[in-house]
């Protein structure tokens, strides 16, 4: 198990660009692949990026593609969701999970998340 605190969401008008980080606990950090989730009010929560336990493999959304990033570092356990020109639409609650071994999509095969942070993008 890994324990995942989100942080750097606000508010932001369109166009802008916010960092988000989470930060991860336990010696096991190199074992998990690492995703970034959303959720909008009213909606289900969706995928936004993951990236492999090695760094070396990223998937993202279509909605993202082009305007978000997904890093880690595996020295100081942290992943990294750079977004730039961002839209009201990105307007969510983001999470941060964790999974063991491969690298997934799906909500459902994550087993660890964050407590989740802002992204407010205004108009």
């Amino acid at each position: 198990q890994v324990q995942l605190v989100e942080s750097g969401g606000g508010l932001v008008q369109a166009g802008g660009s916010l960092r988000l980080s989470c930060k991860a606990s336990g010696r096991t950090f190199t074992t998990y692949a690492m995703g970034w989730f959303r959720q909008a009010p009213g909606k289900e929560r969706e995928f936004v990026a993951a990236i492999r336990s090695s760094g070396l493999m990223t998937l993202y959304a279509d909605s993202v593609k082009g305007r978000f990033t997904i890093s880690r570092d595996n020295v100081q356990n942290t992943v990294i969701l750079q977004m730039n020109s961002l839209k009201p639409e990105d307007t969510a609650v983001y999470y941060c999970a964790a999974k063991r071994l491969s690298i997934s999509l799906d909500t459902d095969r994550y087993d660890d998340w964050g407590p989740g942070t802002q992204v407010t993008v205004s108009s």
